[in-house]
């Protein structure tokens, strides 16, 4: 039975629970899109859903368990009829030289930062096809823009992804589905911010090389992503987006 929700696009946000995916969620919450944020720990996820109010729904979903991905889809259908936005912002990084990777570290994060964004987006796209709309958006990095050391599996599957949001908008876009990425720079979010701050030689590389000599936030990336769900880019399609204030044309 078709759930009646105060909204009129349906957004699926994986990653949601904290960083760009809660803030991204934030944002599409503030201009009333109904927002199911994915995630795999429950704790964590009621306590974003309860934080941006009745229009999130949180849900528990393991990227790398593909069998299931297919399951969950339909079931968001069943209850809400539709999907509008796509963002695939779920990953993971590993901090490694080059030679230490093994090949079950490199294919973890493959298969969490790509294959799982090919599958569900599959999936998602069926939908969106008999709907003739949609827009998904993908999360790249700063990594797919330059090469950055110790991060090798990261770099592999964020410079696919790119790649892969190319073939999907050629693809997709004559049936009306508009398929985008945003690479973030170095934002500011918990984690990046102790990282930086405990290697102040890091921290003024980054800095000299940003232009706008600052690091972005959450919502710098929010913005971008509801731009792309919005109207206003009903032209834009197949774009790699860096946000980040220059860092990746910088000197």
């Amino acid at each position: 039975m078709k759930e009646n929700i105060p909204s009129n696009k349906i957004a699926l946000v994986t990653g949601g629970s904290s960083g760009l995916g809660l803030a991204i969620a934030q944002k599409f919450v503030s201009q009333n899109i109904f927002t199911i944020i994915t995630g795999r720990d429950q704790q964590k996820l009621e306590e974003a859903a309860a934080s941006l109010g009745s229009l999130c729904l949180p849900l528990v979903m393991d990227m790398t368990q593909l069998d299931k991905l297919p399951g969950h889809v339909q079931d968001i259908v069943r209850r809400f009829g539709r999907i509008d936005i796509l963002v695939n912002n779920a990953g993971i990084n590993q901090k490694k030289d080059f030679t230490e990777v093994t090949d079950q570290d490199f294919l973890q994060i493959l298969q969490t930062n790509l294959v799982s964004v090919f599958s569900l987006s599959r999936e998602v796209v069926k939908v969106m096809l008999t709907q003739g709309s949609g827009s998904i958006i993908n999360i790249s990095s700063m990594a797919a823009q330059y090469g950055l050391p110790k991060v090798i599996a990261y770099t592999a599957s964020k410079t696919a992804i790119e790649g892969m949001t190319r073939a999907m908008a050629v693809e997709l876009s004559p049936s009306g589905i508009r398929v985008n990425c945003i690479a973030p720079g170095f934002i500011e979010t918990k984690m990046s911010a102790t990282a930086l701050n405990n290697d102040p030689e890091r921290k003024r590389k980054v800095l000299s090389r940003t232009p706008m000599g600052k690091l972005g936030l959450p919502e710098d990336v929010a913005n971008t992503a509801y731009f792309l769900a919005a109207g206003e880019s009903a032209y834009l399609t197949g774009t790699i987006i860096p946000v980040d204030g220059g860092n990746s044309i910088g000197f």
